[in-house]
């Protein structure tokens, strides 16, 4: 019997029964719409969406919800989310930047600030995670399969390879810098490198495609570009670190810097160009205020610095040093905007109804 919600008028319906379905059970069923029309009918709602005497059978809506109770259940994360997020996609996109410095020759001590950070976030990433869970045993627990269709499960072996990886490359080069090179460093420096560069892109970005597998629509209508938004803020994040660490001289960050505000300045612009109503609490309310402020500060601003310190060299590092810590301001707004977008999402039933029936639609 199929379900009140999905229900259609019965003179919208086929006259003859569906392939596989009996005329008996499709008289029964077709009874009993009517049935129910009749009563929904003769029913109804008042103002406030409630039920009426005479309407046993609700039908849920964008107007008058069902019971204008939430459809869905608020996100249970903690305050260590976001910072999850962000640290995590910054360290992802500092080991990138690190091994592929390492590969082509770059100064050397880039590359050890670059893995400096990685091992950082390799050791906070999961602290925070942990503390979100409650008990280690629980981060133990999600570590008993490797489900590839879950972004979870995913997720969580992408951060135990990116930790052990990012750990063991930057004590791989302090020993090598401290106590000379041998065949032993060599082999764990280059096998680390290599498996932080495979982990540490997708760590940089998974929880964007982790939060837009959800059903919550503020985050399931940017499915498609989440993770592109949160790698390119992790990549903003990186180069900021790195060139308040004194590499301001950097062409290399510069340019990476410029290409990954420009990216959020046009990510912000699509979101605010889209009239789509599952998107308002990216644009109104508390969160809407979060998301604005730190796309404002990881994208239009961090563009307008860096293009000035190429015009102005006296100004340059200065500029560059606030268009770095603008970066990085961002990129942790932008997390906590999006967390704060996902629980008012979830809370308005309307958000929830609309996009159903737009998928009902096409």
């Amino acid at each position: 019997m199929s379900n009140e919600f999905d229900r259609e008028p019965v003179s919208l319906r086929k006259p003859y029964p569906a392939k596989g379905v009996s005329q008996s059970n499709f008289n029964r069923e077709k009874k009993l719409d009517q049935i129910r029309d009749h009563a929904t009918n003769r029913g109804g709602f008042d103002t406030s969406g409630s039920r009426i005497a005479g309407a046993p059978f609700p039908q849920a809506s964008p107007e008058n919800g069902y019971y204008q109770i939430p459809l869905l259940k608020e996100p249970p994360w903690t305050w260590e989310i976001p910072l999850y997020f962000f640290v995590g996609g910054a360290a992802g996109a500092a080991a990138v930047i690190g091994a592929i410095a390492s590969y082509t020759g770059a100064d050397r001590e880039l590359v050890r600030h670059a893995r400096w950070i990685a091992a950082a976030g390799s050791v906070i990433s999961p602290a925070l995670l942990i503390s979100d869970l409650g008990r280690p045993e629980r981060f133990l627990a999600m570590l008993r399969v490797f489900k590839p269709q879950s972004p979870m499960s995913i997720g969580v072996w992408t951060l135990v390879g990116f930790s052990t990886a990012a750990s063991a490359t930057a004590f791989a080069g302090y020993i090598r810098d401290r106590y000379g090179s041998s065949l032993p460093v060599r082999l764990l420096e280059n096998a680390g490198q290599a498996a932080s560069l495979t982990f540490g892109l997708p760590f940089s970005n998974y929880t964007g495609v982790l939060i837009g597998a959800t059903a919550i629509p503020a985050w399931n209508r940017n499915a498609g570009t989440l993770p592109l938004h949160f790698g390119a803020s992790g990549l903003g994040a990186a180069v900021g670190v790195l060139e308040l660490l004194g590499h301001r001289k950097s062409h290399a960050l510069q340019t990476l810097g410029l290409g990954a505000a420009l990216f959020e300045t046009l990510e912000g612009f699509r979101i605010e160009s889209d009239g789509n109503q599952s998107l308002s609490p990216l644009k109104h309310g508390p969160s809407g205020a979060i998301t604005r402020v730190g796309g404002a500060l990881a994208g239009p601003i961090p563009v307008l610095l860096r293009i000035a310190s190429l015009l102005m060299r006296e100004q340059s590092k200065s500029l560059r040093r606030w268009g770095a810590w603008s970066s990085i301001l961002g990129s942790v707004l932008t997390r906590i905007g999006w967390i704060y977008a996902g629980h008012a999402s979830s809370r308005d039933w309307r958000l929830a109804l609309e996009e159903r029936n737009v998928l009902k639609q096409t």
